[in-house]
């Protein structure tokens, strides 16, 4: 056996499962339409799981040759090659970028105390959470944390922060993901310890509906929400799955929410000139933002944590962001792999910073996939700090 052979045989399937989790998590991140998205992943995730089995099928004599180090004796194919340095050419490009900014690293990170109580909502409600046989087998599967409820008290140092906001409060929720899977009540729970917290606002950051008939589940599940300076919401990518996103928006205006996705509002916090912007691109139109504005704090509500260079350049202090569900799941050390993101899982979850603008990214409550291995749903309840 050839050592050196069979090393560059790992590295490039190292290299080919790199290359399609790069290209997963980025045309995820992509305004395409719902269906395209689905079937251009069905065809690398075929690809990802075939490419392995099509090389011993296809090529046995070539992979025994290489791997007995009778290279100069063995014909390997032009596609082989072909492919075989691009997956080797990934390693680099994606690899070491992924390394770099793994959260053990800390690399933009902010510390940021937090204390976190697990609620095991299901024990929390009168109803059976699960609703369809899929999602009953899915809460049965060992380690899956979809009703464990993460409630994270996080005081958050904010650059730039107006000292009359130092102890502002915010509850964040993101990724409510109304599927008909699981009792509306998982998401009123969380609303409801979201308005007992007493914080001076609320803000969604997207991704509410994904099921027509869930629409009508909104009154009740945010209508008692309560906080001094309001209670704000955007859209993201599966709000798209129904016909008309209005009636999301509609029903939530109803339950006493203001939509920010399409709007610049003006308002005072605590005596402060504050600019609340909404962003829900590249789903919908990005929201104005006058260049002249001379608000002492901006906050920004975005469904996706890749736009915080547009927030940067547009001076936002502190971005809220969910979208990537923290990974779905995290592996020990190593932490997210999957990602809807143009920056793969780097901004996952968590408390970051690129001058002027602080980042925070939930993990969100829910979502399509009904699985969350060492990930568990997130309630942030922040207390801004003055840095």
């Amino acid at each position: 056996m050839n050592p050196w052979w069979i090393s560059a045989l790992a590295a490039v399937l190292i290299g080919h499962f790199g290359l399609n989790l790069a290209i997963y998590n980025r045309i995820n991140a992509t305004g395409l339409p719902r269906k395209l998205i689905k079937s251009i992943v069905y065809v690398f995730f075929v690809w990802t799981l075939l490419f392995p089995a099509l090389m011993m099928w296809l090529h046995p004599e070539t992979l025994k040759g290489l791997a007995a180090g009778a290279s100069s004796q063995v014909s390997i194919p032009l596609w082989l090659w072909v492919y075989g340095w691009l997956c080797l050419a990934a390693l680099p490009v994606f690899g070491i970028p992924w390394l770099l900014w793994r959260p053990i690293f800390g690399l933009e990170w902010v510390t940021a105390p937090r204390t976190t109580e697990v609620v095991d909502v299901q024990q929390e409600t009168s109803n059976p959470l699960p609703l369809t046989p899929r999602c009953r087998r899915h809460a049965a599967l060992p380690m899956n944390q979809i009703f464990e409820l993460a409630v994270e008290e996080i005081d958050l140092p904010v650059a730039g922060l107006p000292a009359e906001l130092n102890g502002y409060q915010i509850a964040h929720l993101s990724d409510i993901h109304l599927t008909g899977d699981v009792h509306l009540d998982f998401a009123r729970y969380v609303v409801d310890r979201a308005t007992a917290f007493e914080p001076d606002l609320i803000a969604v950051t997207g991704d509410i509906i994904d099921e027509r008939e869930c629409v009508d589940w909104l009154e009740t599940i945010f209508g008692d929400a309560r906080a001094s300076d309001g209670c704000y919401f955007v859209l993201g990518n599966h709000d798209t799955r129904i016909p008309n996103p209005a009636e999301t928006r509609q029903a939530m205006e109803q339950a006493g929410w203001t939509d920010l996705g399409c709007h610049t509002l003006s308002v005072s916090l605590r005596n402060v000139e504050t600019s609340l912007i909404g962003n829900e691109f590249p789903w919908f139109p990005r929201t104005p933002v006058d260049a002249e504005d001379s608000s002492r704090f901006r906050l920004l509500l975005s469904h996706s944590p890749d736009q915080f260079q547009w927030a940067r350049q547009h001076r936002v202090t502190l971005m809220l962001a969910g979208h990537t569900h923290g990974g779905q799941g995290r592996l020990p050390l190593a932490g997210p792999l999957l990602s809807p993101s143009f920056h793969g899982s780097r901004y996952a979850s968590g408390d970051f910073y690129r001058p002027p603008t602080t980042l925070h990214v939930s993990r969100g409550l829910s979502g399509t996939h009904l699985l969350r291995i060492n990930c568990r749903p997130e309630l942030s309840l922040l207390k801004l700090r003055s840095i």
